[in-house]
């Protein structure tokens, strides 16, 4: 099993037209997902190909999932226009939109924010580098990969993965696999201060998920999130149907101020001098094993 996304799940993709939005596009079609649909306005009707594929190009979502029954959006948008596009995914009443653009305006994320409250999309992003469950096939071929993250490093196993920092997760996610160890989904959550699913979200759904035995949380510099998220995920990771064990790591601790990252993901409050985690952090406290690693 696996959270939010399946390799039967069914994807559009809003800017399938652009650079970067087709060169994902063709990468996630070699990985076996389901890419069934494109948008990008004023040029519906045609059609985007790759080595035997063809997805119809839709000039609106609501369009394209009508008439494909897609679920899932990915979000490859300029950032002038990525929370409008964010916007028309929740107004099409999409199960998840994934945002992959980086440098949204944050007062339009805001805006965004606001208007999908109440609302049943959920956002994973922007700034994010996607999500990926893995298949069965040579290279975790024939899963589901949404976003930029290298599928040929996945593995399909019970692991699951959820990082603020984009590069840091394909590093976890590369050693796992080299080690043998399978993830059931991989999720980035994003780096910008306005986003829409945070650490405790995914490790919500990892909780719930029987084939996720185990949790990776990976933070990023700046910000506060790491300090909330372990003490508040001792309860979701101890609760039905089973606990999960979890590992952090504290990469950079005794970087100069303010570039330091001892809040994230490690430590929820300031380690004391010469210490990298302390013994009274909420991690170290609800048990998982902790590699506190310094910068020079």
């Amino acid at each position: 099993m696996a959270i939010l996304i399946t390799p039967s799940t069914k994807i559009l993709i809003q800017g399938i037209t652009g650079e970067f939005g087709a060169r994902h596009t063709r990468l996630s079609l070699d990985y076996g997902t389901q890419v069934v649909a494109g948008v990008t306005p004023g040029k519906g009707g045609q059609h985007f190909e790759h080595q035997g594929h063809r997805v119809p190009i839709f000039n609106s979502v609501h369009e394209a999932a009508r008439a494909t029954g897609a679920t899932v959006s990915a979000i490859f948008v300029p950032p002038p226009f990525a929370g409008d596009a964010i916007l028309e995914a929740v107004d099409a009443d999409l199960d998840l939109a994934v945002a992959i653009t980086e440098g949204i305006p944050i007062r339009d994320m805001i805006r965004v924010k606001r208007a999908m409250q109440g609302r049943r999309t959920r956002l994973i992003g922007p700034n994010c580098p996607g999500l990926v469950t893995p298949g069965t096939g040579p290279g975790s071929k024939g899963g589901c990969r949404i976003g930029i993250a290298p599928g040929y490093i996945h593995r399909p196993g019970h692991v699951g993965v959820v990082s603020r920092s984009g590069t840091l997760t394909y590093e976890a996610v590369f050693q796992l696999t080299s080690k043998g160890i399978g993830q059931s989904t991989c999720v980035g959550i994003g780096g910008d201060p306005v986003n829409g699913t945070s650490h405790l979200d995914v490790i919500k759904l990892f909780n719930a998920d029987p084939e996720t035995h185990g949790i990776i949380m990976i933070g990023e510099i700046g910000g506060s999130a790491g300090w909330a998220t372990p003490a508040r995920s001792s309860a979701a990771t101890r609760t039905p149907p089973r606990p999960r064990s979890r590992s952090s790591a504290s990469a950079g601790s005794r970087s100069p101020p303010p570039r330091a990252i001892w809040p994230t993901p490690c430590c929820a409050r300031r380690p004391p001098a010469g210490s990298n985690c302390p013994e009274n952090s909420p991690l170290s406290r609800c048990g998982p094993t902790c590699r506190g690693r310094a910068r020079p």
